[in-house]
């Protein structure tokens, strides 16, 4: 490990500063401006954060926000409830890869119990780079930062073809595998699209939503690694949100082109199929989009690579084995 990735290596609690002024999201704009009154200010001010009577963090406050507001408002009611952190646990490097993914301006760092333990500044990031003895060193540090998101920027940049395709390829080898199961599961089912020809009409639809809700997931999956640790609470609460919401997407999706089936065909089991799967389809979406990212990170991989190309091909196939066996089993 070069010096470099040494240093990106440290806990960030070690360049977090620990003079913060939490807001009770409770108190009004007036009393939380007497609380910083009293508690003086340490360091800039970019962001206020906002906790709950057990001090757990449930919101940010921009600066503005608090001075623009009238006195009497309750800082519950003009707080930004998502707030994106950095666990206790993170590296400098973490600290980095966050602040070139949001462009914030400031991560809170906390605990398990999402108290909040200190508050990491953008500067961190360019003291990073201003730690490096020379243009060498610099390059080192900006790769080991961009290595943490998938991208090598000497290697993206002066790759030549061949080179590309061995760090592009292996991940295509995913769809490659997705898109021949794909064509055995057609040829298994042939009998039943010859049958029901309605199923061909909708086959690249009902693919496409459910890859379509599989990256959504997918997405807010990452984010959500990325601003806590993944535990089984995390995991059980975030699944049954997300399988609420596949519920209410696959309903109304599932409707619509059922009701597209009924002007077009007529009414019959043929809308109830095409409809039917793309519900089932859209729930095995989110539970893939959620369990491949979480997975890959457990296992110490990186989900921003690999998720995308895993999902969407578990996600076909699981799609196409459901839109198939229900076609067969109401219209074959």
């Amino acid at each position: 490990m070069t010096p470099a990735s040494q240093h990106l290596a440290q806990p960030v609690m070690s360049r977090a500063h620990t003079g913060f002024t939490l807001l009770r999201q409770d108190a009004t704009v007036g009393q939380a401006l007497l609380d910083i009154r009293k508690s003086g200010i340490t360091n800039g001010i970019i962001y206020f954060y906002v906790v709950d009577a057990a001090n757990r963090l449930v919101g940010v406050l921009p600066t503005k926000r608090l001075l623009t507001c009238p006195l009497d408002t309750v800082l519950s009611e003009i707080m930004l409830p998502r707030v994106i952190a950095l666990p206790d646990t993170a590296t400098v490097m973490d600290a980095c890869e966050m602040f070139i993914l949001y462009k914030y301006l400031a991560f809170p760092v906390i605990d398990p119990q999402r108290r909040v333990r200190g508050i990491v500044e953008a500067g961190l990031l360019t003291d990073e780079l201003a730690l490096a003895d020379d243009e060498t060193d610099v390059r080192s540090k900006y790769d080991a930062i961009f290595d943490a998101i998938g991208l090598h920027l000497s290697e993206m940049r002066e790759a030549t073809p061949l080179r590309a395709l061995r760090f592009r390829f292996p991940w295509l080898l995913a769809t490659l595998g997705s898109g021949t199961v794909a064509a055995l599961l057609g040829k298994l089912y042939e009998a039943t699209l010859a049958r029901s020809l309605i199923l061909v009409f909708f086959l690249s639809l009902v693919t496409g939503l459910g890859e379509s809700v599989s990256m959504q997931s997918v997405t807010l999956t990452i984010q959500g690694l990325l601003s806590g640790r993944l535990s089984r609470q995390w995991y059980c609460r975030t699944l049954r949100r997300e399988m609420g919401t596949a519920a209410l997407l696959g309903l109304v999706c599932g409707g619509i082109v059922a009701a597209l089936v009924v002007i077009w065909r007529g009414a019959g089991l043929a809308p109830l199929a095409v409809g039917g799967s793309i519900f089932l389809s859209l729930c095995m979406a989110c539970l893939m989009g959620l369990s491949i990212p979480s997975l890959l990170h457990a296992l110490k991989l990186d989900p921003k690579i690999a998720a995308g190309p895993i999902t969407l091909a578990l996600t076909d196939i699981f799609t196409l084995t459901f839109y198939y066996n229900i076609g067969r089993w109401l219209l074959g």
